[in-house]
């Protein structure tokens, strides 16, 4: 089991950057892929981005490609979501997720993670 606490989100003017941190205790962080996702009020969670347990790997949803970056320190176990160009639908509580097998590469769904942090709230404003 892994204990995951996000920090990092606020409130920003569309184009705006916010960098998102997902500190990691517990469980060998350095050989599981980590994920971040998100809630917006009303909708289904989404997946954002994945990174594998090393760091050489990422995926992106085609949503924020281009404007996310997502990156780990294994050394400090701690993962990063670098958000710029922001936009009003970029809205949402994000969260972050460690995946449930050990070393592999890549899972998209929801189900396929857990231990789940409390999440971020990011509000980007027009």
């Amino acid at each position: 089991q892994v204990q995951l606490v996000e920090s990092g989100g606020g409130l920003v003017q569309a184009g705006g950057s916010l960098r998102l941190s997902c500190a990691a205790s517990g469980r060998t962080f350095s050989t599981y892929s980590m994920a971040w996702f998100r809630q917006a009020p009303g909708k289904e969670r989404e997946f954002v981005a994945a990174i594998s347990w090393g760091g050489s790997s990422t995926y992106y949803a085609d949503s924020v490609k281009g404007r996310f970056t997502i990156s780990r320190d294994n050394a400090k176990n701690t993962m990063y979501l670098q958000m710029n160009s922001l936009k009003p639908e970029d809205t949402a509580v994000y969260y972050c997720s460690q995946d449930k097998r050990i070393r592999r590469w890549v899972a998209t769904a929801g189900g396929e993670y857990d231990d789940w942090g409390q999440g971020t709230q990011v509000t980007v404003s027009s």
